[in-house]
């Protein structure tokens, strides 16, 4: 999920209601080992001093794969590849498009959406995108890489969690917990050597194993960023039909 909600999702929790969530947590910094995963640029500072809110991937020259609901209400969205972002970082900005069947209440929600730029990105090698159905009977022993620029850490101060962010690229390794028709769960307990995705890494990749293939999107996951990691699979129709309008499908 897109940082901006954390707050809400504090209170939320606060009040006893259930809460998604969805930074790399229990990982390490990526550096230059995924430069294709980029992260959208906030047009104002954060009060920590940060700027992105979201993760994504390039999966054509032109096109940059991410979430629906990182939708700030924007036609023109901005996106750098820097491992470390600062102010003033290389940036490209594109035309944003999310897939009309969005709907968080429904089983398939359609959260995916795509950023179109007008000019090819130079000097970097797109992700691949799965086969139709090829993530159906997946090994429970499966693992995925997880890249993002989401929150890194989580503590529990004496006013509640706080989650830390530095726009940095983190990545870490989880392991399939189970699959359903339009998503991939994804462990990122610490306790059995996984690592996962937090506030921030919505719209990120989760690539197959150690591959260059987009398994699927981080979406959401619990509160505090230590149990399951809930991701959206690319490789159904629903996800296709909506892809196929910008790139070409494998």
């Amino acid at each position: 999920m897109p940082r901006r909600l954390a707050v809400t999702l504090a209170l939320a929790a606060l009040l006893g209601f259930a809460s998604p969530a969805a930074a790399i947590t229990f990982g390490q910094p990526d550096g230059t080992a995924h430069p294709n995963v980029g992260g959208l640029v906030s047009p104002t500072q954060y009060s920590d001093g940060t700027w992105l809110y979201c993760t994504g991937t390039l999966i054509s020259p032109t096109v940059f794969l991410t979430a629906a609901h990182c939708d700030e209400g924007t036609a023109q969205v901005t996106v750098t590849f820097d491992p470390d972002y600062q102010a003033g970082d290389k940036t490209y900005t594109g035309t944003w498009y999310a897939d009309p069947l969005f709907n968080q209440s429904q089983n398939d929600p359609h959260d995916i959406a795509v950023i179109v730029f007008a000019k090819p990105i130079k000097g970097i090698a797109p992700a691949r995108l799965p086969a139709a159905g090829s993530l159906a009977n997946l090994s429970g022993s499966q693992t995925f890489t997880s890249v993002g620029y989401g929150a890194y850490a989580v503590t529990n101060e004496p006013g509640g969690h706080q989650f830390l962010y530095n726009d940095v690229r983190m990545v870490a390794t989880g392991t399939l917990n189970s699959i359903n028709p339009a998503w991939l769960r994804v462990s990122m307990n610490p306790a059995t050597g996984n690592g996962g995705t937090c506030y921030g890494d919505s719209g990120g990749p989760n690539f197959l194993g150690t591959t260059n293939i987009v398994a699927a999107t981080t979406i959401t996951g619990d509160y505090v960023c230590r149990s399951t990691n809930v991701t959206y699979r690319l490789d159904t129709a629903a996800a296709r039909a909506f892809l196929a309008q910008f790139v070409a499908l494998p």
